[in-house]
């Protein structure tokens, strides 16, 4: 009989470790709690309008479903039994395998604030995405319907907590909404009344870039009329305000963007993990003592050479997933040491601005756009998908209109939150 391998997620690395397997005489199952995939690097696009959320996302099945030997399940496994080699679904199905490859992905880490949540959107799925355009669009219907500026104050107003490469791509993002793109259909708003903040914890936004990078993406955010709150920890998030301390900022439009931690199912694991609950593995990316089961992607812990630990980047996980194709299909030995390419760090900042590390060159501005534009179209799922999100690219940098401006809620006429619109 074919031996069963089942593979948990279907991103960057999941997919591609099932494309890759496909014809390699093996028994695939593929289960993931989304019926798509998801180009989640684009998916801050989606949240400010630029793109719809067909365009970064993909069905498995339609990726998959040629393959005879590759199953396709709509579920979340919920426990691993590694002794009898089991996966149990929150359906009550269970699954046996001979080899197993955990690829669940991430979700946003609050750092033991977990009541942030209903306040601070997060930005991980389509439904995600979704919400955070529509709370800006609601923002700015509400302001325009409100005389006093002093009370359109807030709803023109937009926090990011996270200094990251999300946070950074989604402040460039919003400022490009609030400060020019839309600016000439909402007749009672200036666009010098809307305040972004980019709040980073720690000392510099994009710290894993070198210095003179994070520098320029600052001078960039900056120059777009967003203000960097660098070494600015957040100390508490309620409804409608974020707290630093002394200091306080009220909005009802507050994205969380400030890093990620692994999944619950990691914990049914019962192996070792680190602070933010990405698991420890071995060299050739098993679990320690269980050579049947292997974890990459975003929810694995691999350290290169020197100790270091890899970042949770789609090209990791792509890398590990061919790693292990070869590993499994007998083109590499047992105890094969999985190394990583570094391929370099981008990160837009707006229309045709961006920061690029490359392998130790380094660029900025128009340049870097086109490279970080490229590159991002290659990585999309489909020749319909890139020809769209090319042709909305092209359409967004001529005629500096956004195309998805929608606002499909049912309850937000009957929002209450902050202000009530003058009478």
């Amino acid at each position: 009989m074919k031996e069963h391998v089942i593979i948990v997620g279907g991103g960057f690395g999941g997919l591609t470790l099932a494309r890759r397997l496909a014809h390699s005489g093996l028994k695939i199952t593929l289960i993931d709690k989304s019926n798509h995939h998801l180009f989640q690097p684009l998916l801050y696009q989606v949240a400010s309008a630029a793109l719809s959320p067909g365009d970064v996302a993909e069905p498995i099945r339609s990726v998959l479903g040629r393959y005879r030997n590759v199953d396709v399940l709509l579920a979340e496994v919920t426990k691993v039994d590694k002794e009898h080699k089991k996966v149990y679904l929150k359906n009550g199905r269970e699954l046996s395998f001979d080899k197993l490859i955990l690829a669940p992905g991430t979700v946003y880490n609050y750092f033991g604030n977990e009541e942030w949540k209903q306040y601070a959107y997060s930005l991980k799925s389509i439904a995600d995405a979704i919400q955070i355009r529509e709370r800006i669009f609601l923002s700015l219907e509400k302001a325009e319907q409100i005389n006093e500026p002093a009370l359109r104050e807030p709803w023109l107003t937009f926090v990011i907590v996270g200094g990251g490469p999300t946070g950074v791509e989604m402040a460039g993002a919003i400022a490009e909404i609030a400060k020019r793109n839309m600016m000439r259909d909402y007749k009672r708003i200036s666009k010098n009344e809307t305040r972004i903040f980019l709040v980073e914890a720690e000392s510099r936004i994009l710290s894993q870039y070198p210095e003179h990078l994070s520098e320029k993406a600052r001078e960039i955010l900056e120059d777009m009329g967003v203000s960097v709150l660098a070494g600015t920890p957040v100390k508490n998030i309620v409804k409608d305000r974020v707290d630093f301390g002394k200091s306080s900022i009220h909005t009802p439009n507050i994205i969380w963007a400030a890093g990620v931690k692994g999944v619950s199912l990691a914990d049914s694991l019962e192996v070792e993990q680190d602070s933010s609950g990405r698991v420890y593995t071995e060299p050739d990316l098993s679990l320690p003592g269980h050579p049947d089961i292997f974890v990459i992607g975003d929810a694995a812990l691999v350290r290169d050479e020197e100790g270091n630990a890899l970042p949770a980047l789609a090209p990791v996980a792509i890398q590990q997933a061919e790693f292990l194709v070869k590993y499994l299909t007998g083109k590499k030995e047992k105890g094969s040491r999985f190394t990583y390419l570094d391929k370099g760090n981008m990160a837009t900042i707006g229309r045709a601005k961006a920061v690029a590390d490359i392998r130790g060159l380094t660029f900025s501005g128009f340049f870097a756009w086109l490279l970080w534009s490229f590159i991002h179209i290659l990585f999309l799922i489909g020749f319909r998908n890139r020809f769209r999100v090319f042709m909305e690219w092209i359409w967004h940098y001529f005629t500096f209109k956004r195309g998805v401006r929608l606002i499909t809620g049912k309850n937000y006429l009957k929002e209450d939150t902050l202000v009530h619109a003058e009478k």
